[in-house]
Formats: C-alpha cells, sequence, structure tokens
C-alpha cells in the first residue's frame, strides 16, 4: 500500500481540526486533577496523549483497525494521566469510525468490551467508594464514551448498507429493464417482418404468376395481355394499399385514422385474389358465424393468405378453404393438391413458420403438410 493511500484528506482536515480545538480545551483547563491512576506524571503529558489521539484519527477511514488500536492507547494513557476532555471526545470518533469503515464484526467485538468495561468500572467504583451515586455515574459517564458511538456507528453502517444494496437492485431491475426492451424490440422486429411478408408474398407471387404466364405464352391477343395487365394492376393496387395500412399502423400520430385491420371476413377477396393468379379456390363456412377477437381475427386472416399464397406459387389447382366457428376455437383448414416439380414462383421458406408462429402466440395449434393424397393446413385459434 503506498504511503499516500494511507491519507485521506477529509480525515486529515478532521484530525487537525479535533486536535486544534482539544489543545485549546487542555489550554482552558478542561481536565481531571482528581481521581487521576498516576498522578506522578505531569499533565503536561496530556498534549503528548492528545497529539497521538490526532494521529490515530489520520487513519479513520483507510485503516479503521490501526486507528483504533492508536486511539484506544492514547485514550488509557490520557485516563491515567488526567483525563481532558478533548481526548475522551476524539476517542468517541475513533470508536465510531471504527465501527463503521472497520469489518462487520468490529461492532459485536467492541459493543462486548466497551459493554465489560462499563460493568468491571461499576462494580469497582462501589467495592472502592461504596457510593451508589458514584457508581452510577461513572457508567453513565463510560457509556456516553464507549457505548453510544459504537451503537450511532453501527447504525449508520446499516443505513449505506441498505442504501447500497437499494442501488444494486436499482441496477439490476435497470439492466433487467434493459434487457426486457431489447427483447420487446427484437420480438417487434419479427412480428414486423411477419406481417410484411404476409402483406406482399400474395400478392407479388400473384404478380410474378401472371408476368410469368405472359412471358411464356407467345401470340396473345390484345384482350389476354389486357386481361393479364388488369389482374396484374389488382394484385399491386391490393398489395399497395395493405402496405399502406402497416404503415398506418407503425406511424405515431393521432391526427390520422385508424386503418381496418385485415379480418376473417376478408377471406373472400383472397379467394378471388387466388383465382385472379390460376387457382380454384372455393370458400365454405361451418358453425354459426360471430365476431372473433382483433388477434385471432388477424391470425385467421393471415394464415388464409399465406396458405392460398403457397397454393398459387407451388401447387396451383383447386384448394378449399374451411373456416369452422366452435364453440372455443375457430378451426381453419386449407387443402390443395401436391405440388409436383418445382415450384412456379421462389420462396422464402418462412411461411409455414410465420403460420405456426401465429398459432403458437394464441395458445392455438397448427399443423401442416401431407394428408389424403392432399396438402393440409389445418389451424385452431382459440376465441377466449
Amino acid at each position: 500500500m503506498q504511503l499516500t493511500s494511507l491519507f485521506d484528506r477529509r480525515d486529515t482536515l478532521i484530525a487537525v481540526g479535533a486536535a486544534t480545538a482539544s489543545w485549546l480545551l487542555y489550554s482552558l483547563g478542561s481536565y481531571t486533577h482528581t481521581g487521576r491512576l498516576l498522578p506522578a506524571i505531569p499533565t503536561t503529558f496530556l498534549i503528548g496523549t492528545l497529539l497521538l489521539m490526532g494521529l490515530a484519527m489520520l487513519f479513520r477511514r483507510t485503516v479503521p483497525v490501526l486507528c483504533l488500536g492508536i486511539g484506544t492507547v492514547a485514550f488509557v494513557a490520557d485516563i491515567a494521566i488526567g483525563p481532558s476532555l478533548g481526548t475522551v471526545l476524539m476517542f468517541t470518533d475513533v470508536l465510531y469510525a471504527a465501527t463503521v469503515y472497520g469489518p462487520r464484526r468490529m461492532f459485536q467485538v467492541l459493543l462486548s468490551l466497551s459493554a465489560a468495561v462499563t460493568i468491571v468500572a461499576a462494580a469497582v467504583m462501589l467495592i472502592l467508594e461504596r457510593r451508589f451515586d458514584v457508581a452510577i455515574l461513572i457508567p453513565v459517564q463510560l457509556g456516553l464514551v464507549l457505548v453510544v458511538p459504537v451503537f450511532t456507528g453501527f447504525d449508520i453502517r446499516r443505513h449505506r448498507e441498505q442504501a447500497r444494496d437499494e442501488r444494486l437492485r436499482a441496477d439490476q431491475l435497470a439492466r433487467l429493464a434493459e434487457l426486457d426492451r431489447k427483447a420487446a424490440v427484437t420480438a417487434e422486429r419479427t412480428r414486423m417482418a411477419r406481417e410484411l411478408h404476409d402483406v406482399i408474398a400474395n400478392h407479388l407471387s400473384a404478380i410474378s404468376i401472371q408476368s410469368t404466364a405472359g412471358l411464356s405464352v407467345p401470340g396473345l391477343d390484345q384482350d389476354a395481355v389486357r386481361e393479364l395487365l388488369t389482374v396484374i394492376r389488382q394484385s399491386s393496387n391490393a398489395g399497395l394499399a395493405e402496405m399502406k395500412e402497416m404503415i398506418y399502423l407503425l406511424r405515431d400520430d393521432s391526427d390520422g385514422e385508424p386503418s381496418a385491420t385485415p379480418r376473417i371476413d376478408d377471406v373472400q377477396r383472397l379467394i378471388d385474389q387466388a383465382n385472379a393468379s390460376g387457382a380454384e379456390a372455393t370458400l365454405k363456412v361451418e358453425g354459426a358465424v360471430r365476431p372473433l377477437p382483433v388477434a385471432v381475427d388477424l391470425a385467421a386472416y393471415r394464415i388464409v393468405q399465406e396458405s392460398l399464397t403457397n397454393v398459387v406459387k407451388h401447387a396451383g389447382g383447386a384448394a378449399t378453404v374451411c373456416i369452422d366457428y366452435r364453440p372455443e376455437s375457430v378451426l381453419i383448414t386449407v387443402d390443395s393438391p401436391l405440388g409436383g416439380g418445382s415450384s412456379r414462383v421462389q420462396g422464402s421458406g418462412s411461411g409455414l413458420v410465420g403460420m405456426a408462429e401465429r398459432a403458437e402466440m394464441l395458445g392455438g395449434e397448427f399443423q401442416a403438410g401431407p394428408e389424403d393424397r392432399q396438402w393440409r393446413v389445418r389451424a385452431e385459434l382459440p376465441v377466449r
């Protein structure tokens, strides 16, 4: 340990100030001639104990155990020679500093020693003086000098440790909040990516398929070209409209009108778009039609949209969409032919993952795969 690290600026100022004040008290005669244990030693030696106590206070924060050791020697010598008021008062600060800045067990040690010294002093004074007033007065004085500073230091230390623990807890909560914020941002980005995929995949797939058909069929007449361009224009406008709705949802604009969330009631529009792109899709509704929660409504719509998009891209042919309103859930089933050969449009492979995630987020079930010589997408979403 470097020498400069042993001295704290505040402790130095406290030590110099306390020693100066104690020297002034000594100059005013604030020491006791009676009851001296060593009457042969001149009282001028009290200046030495005062300086020794000031030296001890230099280490009150940096080396509290050393401060207590030097201070105890100075206090005992001062009691034997004087005692002087200034040195006694400085020793109370030494006890306080040792309790606050010393080891955790210092409180128990100092309290036990202080209580023992107080009790022994009371017993000795009662035996020697045989006066109860003196036997009570001495323990009270020793209690104020020895016990009270220890209890005060322990209380201050306990409050500081509680404050430190609260700061650590606040830091931990702040870190957890930051982690939660990052997780929420990541989840929101994932959700937005899934929404963007579902919004544009169907329309862009239809545009790509129609464009490919137009390029691959030679000698199209003007009416066929017009019909083909009309379908492409409708798919483009529908995709732009849904993108505009998403932008409205992402904007933080209280003056803007909220956009309508796609609902399962709009599935017929998806059927028409799929048919315009070359599929043969039909819709069948079972059970009592009723309003669904917004999250369930949107998830059901997106699952049907992605399923029909996959039909257009990979299979073509006939497809059946069945919406079954059950008492506790809504069952979405999309049956389509098994796609053979290469896909008509290259896909990203995230469609099935997105549909499964939507169902799982709502506590539902999702299955997709071959069944009865056809490809079946089955999603059951609870309406609770």
